[in-house]
């Protein structure tokens, strides 16, 4: 049986930027064999759009609750849809 392939929206609320958050996304997700998008929200949150194999989507959304040392991570918002397919690796993308 093929694994199913989701897209994971989350938000991420708390110390989460200044602290090199999106980094440490950035490298769990490409570590998970991820694809998508971690940016800064104005209002001081992370979003962190992620597409891959359920697992490794579970495995990002424990790590997103956790954060880096420095972070202190209060809530995450996980919203899960179909693929897209409009990635091709994880990068940073600008503030939106």
């Amino acid at each position: 049986m093929e694994a199913q392939n989701r897209r994971l929206i989350a938000v991420v609320q708390g110390r989460v930027q200044g602290v090199g958050f999106r980094y440490f996304v950035i490298d769990r997700a490409l570590d998970l064999r991820l694809t998508g998008v971690c940016r800064n929200l104005r209002n001081g949150e992370v979003e962190v759009v992620a597409e891959g194999e359920q697992g490794a989507l579970e495995a990002l959304l424990v790590a997103l609750r956790v954060g880096p040392r420095q972070a202190h991570v209060e809530n995450v918002h996980a919203v899960w849809l179909p693929p897209t397919d409009e990635f091709t690796t994880f990068t940073l993308a600008p503030t939106r």
